[in-house]
């Protein structure tokens, strides 16, 4: 037996919330296109983003180390695994629509440039008077126009739900511009969700890779008070190790990270659901028309999450390793862009065609260029430009 998309949208309709959306009510595509007899619009575009140039790319842009620190420190596409696996687990909770919420959280880093959010601030610098930069709209440019993996249109030709779940991207690290996308409405309930999820996502991995590298002090991660309440509870089971010699040892490192991300996925399923139950929305629209964001921490987590995030800006984030990092991307990238600028004949002939083609400046097809760069590629792109003894 082979069930048809008709019948998985009706097992949509069936299964799902009343506020989740359906992928048989999608306001569709920009460009003509066939759907698939047993696939989704949702499932075909989650497909269509794992199969892009640009997330393949992501196994070699940093998130927080690059690459060549080790090879068990996460990177953006571990990231991005990581974001679908708890968007999923909160989806499917909730009765939203998991294919969706997967989709957008698989597609939100497309646009991150090599050497994480350092990358994005100093190209954001270069472009300036050209346009700035943000990995957001970068994300929205691939997915758009810069994937030509198909004859009938540029980019991905992604669904319309897909396209406004990545400009309402809203955590912390996100300029969110919404225009063209009903602004004034709030995402999707998966969209929301992808949010959520990204911010757990990068949150706990974080604290569990500053630990793992060193860099953070487990006795000042010992002083969280989210820390202590799983610690706490964790050390009532018998089969939790507490070592005296090694408060923080890698077993119940990574017992307590798991906690962590068990602990913030259910605040914010159970905080949402009642939310849900008393907003009592009837459709995925009246759920946008409202405005704001449904899904949310309860207030109590939101402070202790708070806590941990100033914690890992302060002592992870600014720490003069990963600063010392960071200035080594600055530099790279930095003399990659300017010597391109000088003398555009060093760019590949791809790229060169689109100086021609594309009508974008010089300087957008450039930083383009660069952006899609992985931190390896980048850093051998520099060394071929700089180093007289390097192979061109």
């Amino acid at each position: 037996m082979i069930l048809t998309r008709e019948q998985l949208e009706r097992r949509e309709r069936e299964f799902l919330a009343a506020y989740a959306m359906h992928s048989g009510d999608s306001r569709g595509r920009v460009y003509p296109d066939d759907e698939h007899p047993y696939r989704t619009a949702y499932q075909k575009d989650r497909d269509r983003v794992i199969h892009t140039t640009a997330f393949r790319r992501l196994e070699y842009k940093t998130q927080v180390f690059v690459y060549h620190e080790g090879d068990h420190y996460r990177n953006r596409l571990t990231h991005s695994i990581e974001v679908a696996q708890i968007g999923r687990t909160m989806s499917r909770a909730l009765g939203a629509n998991e294919d969706l919420t997967e989709a957008i959280c698989l597609a939100h880093d497309l646009g991150h440039p090599p050497f994480g959010h350092t990358g994005e601030h100093v190209l954001n610098d270069l472009m300036e008077g050209y346009g700035g930069f943000d990995h957001q709209r970068q994300t929205m440019r691939i997915v758009e126009r810069l994937e030509g993996r198909y004859p009938g249109f540029p980019g991905l030709n992604l669904t319309y739900e897909v396209r406004e779940g990545l400009v309402k991207h809203d955590t912390i690290y996100d300029v969110t511009d919404a225009t063209g996308y009903e602004p004034n409405k709030a995402g999707t309930l998966e969209c929301q969700l992808a949010n959520l999820a990204d911010e757990i996502a990068y949150s706990a991995a974080d604290l569990e890779d500053g630990l793992r590298s060193g860099i953070l002090d487990p006795r000042a991660v010992a002083e969280l008070a989210l820390w202590q309440k799983l610690h706490d509870v964790l050390t009532l089971d018998p089969s939790y190790p507490v070592a005296d010699d090694a408060p923080l040892s890698t077993l119940i490192r990574s017992r307590t990270v798991r906690k962590l991300i068990g602990a913030l996925v259910t605040d914010s399923i159970s905080t949402t659901s009642l939310r849900l139950d008393d907003l009592g929305f009837d459709s995925d629209d009246a759920l946008r028309s409202y405005g704001k964001n449904v899904a949310t921490f309860s207030p109590e987590m939101h402070v202790l999450n708070e806590e941990l995030k100033a914690f890992l800006l302060e002592d992870f984030y600014r720490n003069w390793r990963v600063h010392r990092m960071a200035a080594k991307a600055q530099r790279i990238l930095r003399d990659l862009f300017n010597s391109y600028c000088e003398d555009p004949r060093q760019l590949p002939p791809d790229t060169q065609d689109r100086l021609e083609t594309s009508g974008d400046t010089m300087q957008r097809v450039i930083c383009d260029y660069i952006a899609g760069m992985t931190d390896r590629y980048a850093i051998q792109e520099h060394q071929k430009l700089f180093d007289p003894e390097a192979r061109v």
